[in-house]
């Protein structure tokens, strides 16, 4: 085959393919590679009619062949990403990716607009594959074309906008280098704006200060945009709340923002802060519940609630505002490493406070996800009390000892001791070990009430000596006044052992209002109310215990209103109230003997035979509700059965009268 045929048979193959007659083509272009097997465009157009009739591979092939013949020619490459392009090809797009490049080498002395079409191809492949650092690196490359070819400002200013687009999923992957270059596309998309100051630059104004606040070593760089923004837009409280948020000692921040806004999440939590620095604890708790209502993206503020609530004993909410703060921190580094690990030795504190072994095999948990917590005895001295709570006692006397013998000089390691012998009724070891830790840290109310306690079961001229168990309970209920148990123990001093009760009841009535789940101080309340012939008090206090309680809870409340209702001829109500009660408890057997007599006292027989019998039930000792049974019995005419009931208490009971007379 002469050169003029090998030119014909060419002609022959394009106008075939531009007649969609792809086969006669591939015969063609055969009959040039029989005779001239590196025929470039030979293998071009097989490569382009096989692409046609859906044989990929070898369309692939060909396109590969002739690259290998001319790498820098570009009708091979243009037809292998239009091959590639083709939808449903799989597993393609790394050799896309190539392709592409090479395309853009051969563009770029040449076809300015075809490298900036392929460019942009280039950026969606990486951008759906989530390469994020190579979408913004080949879409600056793009905008610098853009730039030498003389582009206008508002077209880069778009093109400096839509890089923000591809790259703003990039802050999830902490790649230092992207985010590099977002915040400088935000940079230039801020300095092309048209109108300044205008809504267009404000938004991006907003956006930028969101992105520099997602990466904590950015904190000069946030520090001077808001401060920046607020100079350009002084109406604007965006940025001064993210300085609020992100500096959040930054006390005068959160006061120009109230005057601002005094609606404002930021605002209200900086004066819960506040609150909480003028040990106005409940006030704080208030004020940063109601601003992380509002704004609950700031995990330092959640490790400020917990901080307040852990001083007010709400150890249980303290522990759920530790989880806000640990779930808000994410991926922890710079400064949120030293928040999180706050948040975790906050958090084992206040679990170390529940005092059960759940919550104390949580707390060690916590306690081993802190960074550095080996070197830290104040971390080793509530591991010891978490250990002591699980009940493993060897694990906290061993850290015990090691930190008697490192640190001497610290109080807590004097209470972990003084903990260990309390729990093992050691009370002379418990008390010098308490009056040690004291000695180093008078202020602590914890250690004067667990001194006092010692003293209260040493012995019974310790419990009695006004100088030893009264002194340090009343000193604790000083220091802390929101130390219910404290106040609890006051009350057990001045009922069982001074014999005053009006003051033991002020003292219980006390305690119960600081910790409402606490039943031991409300029943003491209640009961030496009705002794006083307090009832008003003692309704006044059940009253807003039921008022509160869900379905199933509060049973000593229920049950003692219920009885007062049944003592004082209200039968009904006394109906409805241990019915309450025993919903909380249905196995109280003497519950179900009281609301037999509710019902019997109502007049409604059938239903008391029952309760009596559900009572008898759950204890065969209980005669009285055996004997009442039978005399409901009797009443509703069930003699066989009375006679029956009768003669079963007189064999437990020959002398019983009621059963005789019965």
């Amino acid at each position: 085959m002469s050169n003029k045929e090998v030119k014909a048979a060419l002609k022959s193959a394009r106008d075939a393919i531009r007649n969609k007659d792809y086969k006669e083509a591939l015969k063609h272009c055969k009959a040039v590679l029989k005779q001239d097997k590196n025929n470039y465009n030979a293998w071009v157009f097989v490569g382009l009619a096989a692409a046609e009739l859906e044989q990929r591979d070898q369309a692939k092939g060909a396109y590969k062949k002739a690259i290998e013949l001319e790498p820098n020619q570009l009708l091979a490459w243009q037809g292998l990403a239009n091959l590639y392009e083709k939808p449903n090809q799989t597993d393609v797009k790394g050799d896309l990716a190539d392709v592409y490049q090479k395309l853009l080498e051969l563009y770029k002395n040449g076809d300015k607009q075809k490298w900036c079409d392929v460019c942009s191809k280039l950026v969606e492949l990486y951008h759906q594959e989530k390469k994020y650092l190579e979408v913004g690196e080949t879409w600056q490359k793009l905008i610098q074309m853009k730039q030498e070819e003389g582009a206008e400002k508002a077209e880069l200013h778009q093109l400096w906008k839509k890089m923000i687009q591809l790259l703003k999923d990039s802050t999830r992957n902490q790649d230092n280098k992207t985010e590099q270059l977002l915040l400088t596309a935000f940079e230039h998309a801020m300095n092309s704006a048209e109108i300044v100051p205008g809504e267009d630059h404000q938004n991006l104004y907003k956006d930028f200060i969101q992105c520099l606040s997602k990466f904590p070593h950015e904190a000069a760089r946030l520090e001077k945009a808001c401060n920046d923004m607020m100079a350009l837009y002084p109406t604007m409280s965006y940025p001064l709340e993210v300085l609020c948020l992100h500096f959040i000692n930054s006390v005068h921040c959160f006061s120009r923002i109230l005057e601002m806004d005094t609606s404002s999440g930021p605002g209200i939590i900086g004066f819960g802060i506040k609150c909480l620095q003028e040990k106005k604890y409940k006030e704080a708790v208030k004020s940063l519940t109601e601003g992380l209502q509002k704004t609950n993206q700031c995990p330092a503020a959640w490790h400020y609630l917990a901080e307040a609530q852990v001083k007010i004993h709400k150890h249980r909410n303290a522990v759920l505002s530790c989880n806000q703060a640990l779930e808000g921190l994410g991926i922890p580094e710079g400064p949120n490493l030293r928040w999180k690990n706050l948040a975790l030795q906050l958090k084992a504190e206040a679990l170390i406070k529940i005092a059960d072994a759940d919550a104390a095999e949580e707390a060690i948990k916590a306690l081993e996800q802190i960074v550095g917590a080996s070197r830290d005895p104040l971390i080793s001295a509530i591991r010891g009390q978490a250990y002591l709570n699980r009940g493993l006692m060897d694990e906290a006397s061993k850290i015990s000892q090691e930190l008697l013998l490192s640190h001497p000089d610290l109080a807590e390691s004097h209470a972990l001791e003084g903990y260990i012998h309390y729990s093992q009724k050691n009370y002379k070891q418990a008390e010098r070990s308490f009056l040690n830790a004291i000695e180093r840290k008078a202020e602590t109310a914890e250690y004067h009430q667990y001194l006092g306690l010692t003293y209260w079961f040493m012995s019974d001229e310790t419990k009695k000596d006004k100088g030893k168990a009264l002194t340090q309970f009343l000193k604790a209920a000083k220091l802390d006044s929101y130390l219910g148990s404290a106040f609890f123990y006051l009350g057990n001093y001045y009922r069982d052992i001074a014999g005053d009760k009006s003051r033991a009841r002020g003292c219980y009535k006390k305690a119960f209002e600081l910790d409402e789940m606490d039943e031991e101080s409300g029943t003491a309340a209640v009961d030496l109310s009705v002794e006083l012939g307090d009832m008003d008090t003692a309704l006044s206090i059940l009253n807003a215990v039921t008022e509160k309680a869900s379905p199933g809870t509060a049973k000593w409340a229920w049950l003692h209103r219920g009885l007062y209702y049944l003592r004082s001829g209200q039968p009904s109500q006394a109906v409805a109230d241990l019915q309450a009660a025993l919903r909380a408890d249905p196995k109280d057997s003497n519950c179900w003997e009281t609301l037999g007599e509710a019902y019997l006292n109502r007049g409604s027989y059938s239903t008391a035979l029952k309760s009596f019998r559900r009572a008898s039930e759950l204890n065969p000792g209980l005669m009285y509700s055996i004997y009442r049974a039978a005399a409901l019995e009797q009443i509703l005419g069930k003699y066989e059965n009375a006679i029956a009931t009768y003669q079963q208490i007189l064999r437990k009971t020959e002398n019983y009268v009621p059963a005789l007379k019965g």
